[in-house]
């Protein structure tokens, strides 16, 4: 039963307050929204993003060459230097691992975003070697920006990763086969909330080296057989804050200016791939940073809204560098013709990659994590030498089908795959540059691939060149 206090006044009676005196009645007050404000806007500009779709070392360096040539702006949202993409322009091959591939495209600007973890002696040392190689490079800084919530890699980072590793293969007869590049620390901290980022480098220089001297004793104290160059290193730091200052800028405001002021084509660089994804991949062989569509968001401060179309990058065969379950593995002289062929060796670390058939379980499920629009298939003439491919197309433990990709990495070593056979076409591809120029099996390959997925392939590389990369549609 409602008290005379109460305020409500559903009969018509007067409203009184809490305390029971009448209440001051006003005009009601319509606040009127604009009509165009209650109708749902499309973003003026989308992202384009490339992601990985195996296990790293796809290409997508080419295919992001290839779409950054008429780019606004090419952007990198997570890893760090533990990246290789290879870019070859004008017969000059390009490797980069924190810089995006985009960087040689001199109307483009370069952004890092604040996902990715940056070793600052690691990215100077890139560009000079680079520079070296040919012209493509020049004045890369006056094109590149940097956000200032990025995280700082410190050479002790590096170092730890070195330790850790050993530590695992003592411990437990395995290691992860990371980079050694001190990636995973580096996270480690940023997550742990220790980190420091490019804002503490560029701003109050005494502030910034009393945060990296306790943070530099706190991994001593965690491993005491650390040997860091506290001073060394805070002088190299001072050095590079000065390079660095021009090139840094609030990420969030200039992402959000790009995307809602006059047109522009905005392109993401993954780095990594869907299977080394910290949560989705086959972990713990994986990375430390999340390589999927989500990551994007996240290492950019871009919306889901404005996040356009998705290509996956897919090799015609799978690779796999370092440790980790790989059920289409060829260890066998298949094995070794997809690895000499392909020339498969790690752009960062120079290790020889593992190599086997296209796995399309493995790639419909990072079409799952991903919603890729369409796919780069790339290094298709890898196979122009095999009279029949195999395709790995479902996965069965203990004679049972999985209707799933596992996550747990021992049911995964212990897959069966079964495969699609077909006829392989036996002759050169790399002169092909249409869908009609490429073998009749060639072209069955490829719509054999778009029927698995349920996705176009809309790319397809023969050779090592932007040239080379057949436009489907």
């Amino acid at each position: 039963m409602a008290s005379d206090s109460s305020m409500a006044d559903v009969n018509g009676r007067e409203s009184v307050s809490l305390n029971g005196e009448p209440v001051v009645k006003r005009a009601r007050e319509h606040v009127q929204l604009s009509t165009s404000l209650r109708i749902p806007k499309e973003p003026q500009n989308k992202v384009t993003v490339v992601l990985g779709a195996q296990w790293g070392d796809e290409g997508k360096g080419k295919v992001v060459d290839l779409l950054a040539m008429d780019a606004d702006i090419v952007c990198r949202c997570q890893g760090g230097n533990n990246a290789g993409h290879t870019v070859v322009v004008d017969s000059v091959e390009y490797d980069f691992h924190l810089l995006p591939s985009g960087v040689l495209n001199k109307k483009a600007t370069s952004f890092i975003g604040n996902g990715v973890v940056i070793h600052l002696p690691g990215l100077f040392e890139e560009a000079e070697k680079n520079l070296q190689k040919g012209k493509g490079l020049q004045g890369w800084e006056e094109r590149l920006k940097i956000s200032e919530r990025a995280h700082i890699v410190f050479n002790f980072h590096q170092a730890v990763d070195g330790i850790q590793e050993q530590q695992r293969q003592q411990q437990e007869g395995k290691n992860l086969g990371t980079t050694k590049k001190g990636i995973g620390p580096a996270y480690s901290s940023k997550a742990a909330r220790n980190g420091l980022r490019v804002c503490d480098l560029v701003s109050d220089f005494s502030v910034f080296e009393d945060k990296y001297r306790k943070l530099a004793e706190h991994y001593k104290r965690m491993y005491p057989k650390l040997n860091i160059n506290i001073e060394e290193e805070l002088e190299q730091l001072k050095g590079f804050a000065e390079r660095l200052r021009p090139l840094v800028t609030d990420g969030v405001y200039f992402m959000h200016k790009a995307l809602t002021g006059p047109s522009k084509k905005i392109l993401v660089e993954g780095a990594n791939a869907a299977l080394l994804d910290i949560d989705f991949g086959t972990y713990p062989f994986v990375t430390s940073s999340n390589c999927t569509v989500g990551g994007v968001c996240t290492g950019l401060g871009v919306p889901p809204s404005y996040v356009g179309r998705v290509y996956g990058v897919v090799k015609a065969y799978t690779t796999r560098v370092g440790v980790g379950a790989f059920p289409t593995e060829q260890d066998n002289d298949i094995g070794e013709l997809l690895q000499s062929r392909g020339r498969e060796f790690g752009v960062t670390t120079g290790r020889r990659r593992r190599c086997g058939w296209l796995d399309l379980v493995l790639v419909r499920y990072a079409h799952m994590v991903n919603g890729f629009s369409a796919i780069a298939l790339t290094k298709l003439d890898i196979l122009d030498t095999l009279p029949e491919i195999k395709v790995g197309v479902a996965y069965k433990v203990d004679g049972e089908p999985l209707p799933s990709f596992p996550a747990n990495m021992d049911v995964l070593t212990r897959v069966v795959v079964d495969y699609e056979t077909l006829p392989g076409w036996c002759c050169s591809t790399e002169t092909a540059r249409s869908f009609e120029d490429l073998p009749p099996q060639a072209q069955n390959y490829i719509r054999f691939i778009e029927d698995f997925l349920q996705v176009p392939v809309k790319w397809v590389g023969v050779g090592k060149s932007r040239e080379s990369m057949i436009k489907l549609f």
